[in-house]
C-alpha cells in the first residue's frame, strides 16, 4: 500500500505535493481560516441576527452550492476511483453532523456551542484506534496537548458566556449527537485517504454530498421544517444571497480541511479546527474592543502551551526489518481492513 503523503495533491489549482511541509501546512491552513472566519460570521448573522433556525434546509441548500462549485472545478464522476458505497456511512454522518451543528444554534448560543464543539479533537482521538484502516496510536504528549487546548477554550469562551448565557438541554443534546458524528467522520475520511491515496478532494467532497442530500429530506419533512423555511425565505429572498456566499466560502474551508485530513490526518486537522475557533474569539474581542478578563488569559496561556506542546517532535524507534511471512500477513489484514472501508 502507498503511503497518502505520496500522492500528487493540488489545492484549488495550487500544486501542494512538491513543497515542503510547512508550506502545505500554511496553504491548507490558510483556506481553512478564511472558509470557515466568513461561516461563523454569516451563521451568527442568520441565526442570531433574523432568527432563522433551520439547519437541516440551510445545509440541503449548501450541498447544491457545493455540487455546482464542483462541477465547475471540472470534476465528473468518471473520475472517481471509490465504489458510491464507500459514501453511504460518510454521507449520512456528514449531512447529521451539518444538521445537527446549525440547528443546535436555535437553542444554543455561539459561544455555548462553540464549547461543545471545541472538544472535538479528543474524541476524534479515541476513535481513531477504532477505525479499520487506521488503528490510530498517539503519543501521551499528544493527548495532553489536546487537553491543554480543550480546556484553555472553554476557559476563554465561558469567559463570554457568562455575560450571556444561553443554554437549554435539547441544544445540548444536539450539538452533543454532532461531536460524535465529527469523532468517526474525520478519522472515516481519514482512513478512505489512507487505503486508496488516489482518492481527491473533490471526488470526496462530491460523493459525500451527492449521496448524502438524501439523508436531509426526511428530518425536514418529519419536523415541517422544509415549508416553514421555504416561506420564510421567500419573504426574505435576500437570504438565499447570504446562504450561497456562506456556502462559497465554506466550500474553500472544506476542500482545506480535506487536504489537511489527507495529509496530516484527522487528529492533527481537529487540533487546527479547534485553535481556529480561538483565533475567531480572540478576534472578536481585538476587532469590537471587548475587555480581557484574567479568565481570558488563562486559556490563551493553555491554548499556547497545548500548541507548543502539540509542535515537540516525536522520537520514533528505528524501523526493524519485517520478514516476508509477517509482511505477507500485514497485507492480508490490510486488505480485510479495505473490504471493510466498502
Amino acid at each position: 500500500m502507498k503511503n497518502n503523503e505520496e500522492q500528487a495533491r493540488s489545492l484549488f489549482g495550487i500544486s501542494l505535493s512538491d513543497r515542503p511541509k510547512w508550506q502545505q501546512f500554511l496553504i491548507c491552513s490558510s483556506g481553512f481560516f478564511f472558509g470557515y472566519l466568513v461561516n461563523g460570521v454569516c451563521e451568527e448573522y442568520v441565526y442570531n441576527r433574523l432568527k432563522f433556525s433551520y439547519g437541516w434546509y440551510f445545509t440541503f441548500i449548501q450541498g447544491w452550492v457545493y455540487i455546482g462549485l464542483i462541477y465547475l472545478q471540472g470534476f465528473t464522476t468518471k473520475q472517481m476511483v471509490n465504489p458510491w458505497k464507500t459514501y453511504v456511512k460518510l454521507s449520512a454522518v456528514l449531512m447529521g453532523s451539518h444538521g445537527l451543528t446549525k440547528g443546535s444554534l436555535a437553542f444554543l448560543n455561539y459561544p455555548a456551542q462553540l464549547m461543545f464543539k471545541s472538544t472535538k479533537v479528543l474524541p476524534v482521538m479515541v476513535m481513531g484506534a477504532f477505525i479499520p484502516g487506521l488503528r490510530r496510536k498517539y503519543p501521551p504528549h499528544e493527548y495532553v496537548s489536546a487537553l491543554l487546548l480543550v480546556a484553555g477554550l472553554i476557559l476563554f469562551t465561558l469567559a463570554d458566556a457568562n455575560s450571556s448565557p444561553n443554554f437549554s438541554i435539547l441544544g445540548v443534546v444536539m450539538v452533543s449527537g454532532a461531536l460524535i458524528m465529527d469523532s468517526f467522520l474525520g478519522n472515516f475520511q481519514e482512513a478512505i485517504f489512507t487505503m486508496n491515496p488516489e482518492t481527491t478532494q473533490m471526488e470526496m467532497l462530491f460523493c459525500s454530498t451527492v449521496v448524502g442530500l438524501p439523508f436531509l429530506i426526511p428530518p425536514m419533512l418529519l419536523t415541517g421544517e422544509l415549508f416553514t423555511a421555504w416561506t420564510s425565505c421567500y419573504k426574505h429572498p435576500y437570504v438565499y444571497g447570504v446562504l450561497v456566499f456562506e456556502a462559497m466560502a465554506t466550500f474553500i474551508g472544506q476542500v482545506s480541511v480535506l487536504s489537511l485530513i489527507a495529509i496530516f490526518g484527522a487528529a492533527t486537522t481537529a487540533m487546527i479546527t479547534t485553535a481556529r475557533k480561538a483565533v475567531t474569539l480572540l478576534l472578536s474581542y481585538l476587532i469590537f474592543t471587548k475587555p480581557l478578563t484574567e479568565q481570558h488569559g488563562t486559556g490563551l496561556i493553555l491554548i499556547s502551551m497545548g500548541i507548543v506542546l502539540k509542535m515537540i517532535p516525536e522520537n520514533k524507534p528505528a524501523p526493524r526489518p519485517v520478514p516476508r511471512v509477517e509482511n505477507r500477513k500485514n497485507e492480508e489484514e490490510e486488505d480485510e481492513e479495505r473490504r471493510a472501508l466498502v
